[in-house]
């Protein structure tokens, strides 16, 4: 069979066996003109070893966001640890396009060493804010063009979780099964006022270093959002798509937007077999999806499992399309995969993973 022959079956195939989606939805409108690919595979699990690197390698990914070594009491990478790690990546012929910070991550407060900035604690969030700025000013001198991070105090909220297939199981939130009233964090109470002005004060005070160096700011939103008036004494305003807008409005730049979860905004969601397309199209249209989770989930909003991509309420090949037809040119990322005992670490899941999108890849080529 010739190669345009099996990449049409392919596109067939893999149509035929996605999830079904309201028509025209999730895809946009038909008559788009077929726009050129520019996105491809990646992943970001850490630590960025030889070791990982050929386990990448192997399974058809060049792209990664990376982890440098972490800085411990210094608090930031410098220069030179970037531009090892970026040097490891090249010998195994991947690219690093993204990095994570050393802090701000989807750690709960309580476990988080560095928590200033989310915390709103001067002056010690100024200090881990000029952290960042040494590691912008490192990204612009290594080539690495992103970063990630999360601003977030709870971490990833889940209440237990549930059977899948193969013996799996897969990871659930469930808001009505949450303790209706869990101690309160070292955060205390956090009110949507407060959230917002400790999210201004570090946009205001690290955007315009992004502008300098020319570095995009990718923020992953609150996972799962929560109920208006907050869980454990937070209140999570990067839990709903016009948290998300609000956001991005904040300090507009070309070089602030988002780390943009599938799985987690389809959390945010009523009907994500629906509402997720035209959603992804708002962002990409606005260019401010920096980097992609490609994940899948059942459910809606407060009550969804993660399950693996070909098996979710979400049509995953439509949401690649739209993503084509945006022009989003970044990385799509396996992310949350489900656990089995013979699969400890997920290697055997995300390489599913990393096999699924590549084949949607190859089919929209």
């Amino acid at each position: 069979m010739k190669r345009r022959e099996f990449l049409s079956a392919a596109g067939v195939v893999l149509a035929t066996a996605a999830p079904a989606a309201t028509p025209n939805v999730s895809a946009g409108p038909s008559d788009l003109p077929r726009a050129p690919l520019k996105m491809h595979l990646g992943t970001q699990q850490g630590p960025t070893t030889a070791a990982m690197l050929q386990y990448f390698k192997r399974h058809g990914c060049d792209h990664i966001c990376g982890y440098p070594s972490k800085p411990e009491s210094r608090g930031y990478w410098t220069l030179e640890e970037l531009e090892r790690t970026r040097d490891l990546c090249e010998k195994q012929g991947v690219r690093m396009e993204m990095v994570a910070l050393p802090f701000l991550t989807s750690s709960h407060i309580d476990r988080e060493k560095r928590g200033a900035i989310m915390l709103g604690e001067s002056p010690a969030r100024d200090r881990d804010i000029a952290d960042i700025h040494k590691m912008i000013e490192a990204c612009a001198k290594a080539g690495v063009g992103s970063f990630k991070y999360n601003m977030s105090l709870l971490g990833v909220l889940r209440t237990g979780s549930t059977a899948g297939r193969g013996g799996s199981t897969y990871s659930t939130w469930r808001m009505a099964e949450a303790h209706a009233n869990p101690p309160l964090t070292r955060a205390g109470h956090v009110t949507q006022e407060q959230a917002w002005e400790r999210i201004e004060y570090f946009l205001d005070r690290v955007i315009p270093v992004c502008n300098e160096h020319k570095v995009r700011a990718a923020c992953h939103p609150h996972d799962p959002g929560v109920r208006p008036e907050g869980f454990q004494g937070v209140c999570r305003v990067l839990g709903t798509v016009d948290g998300l807008r609000k956001f991005v409005s904040i300090r507009e730049s070309p070089w602030h937007g988002l780390n943009f979860c599938l799985g987690t905004i389809a959390e945010m969601l009523a009907d994500p077999a629906r509402e997720l397309g035209p959603v992804v199209r708002e962002f990409g249209e606005k260019e401010k999806i920096f980097n992609i989770h490609f994940r899948n989930i059942r459910g809606h909003r407060d009550d969804f499992r993660e399950v693996y991509p070909d098996e979710g309420d979400v049509n995953l090949v439509d949401i690649a399309r739209v993503l084509r037809d945006v022009g989003y040119e970044g990385m799509l990322m396996p992310d949350h995969v489900p656990s089995h005992p013979d699969d400890p670490h997920g290697l055997q899941a995300f390489a599913f993973a990393f096999g699924y999108i590549k084949a949607i890849l190859q089919a929209l080529s």
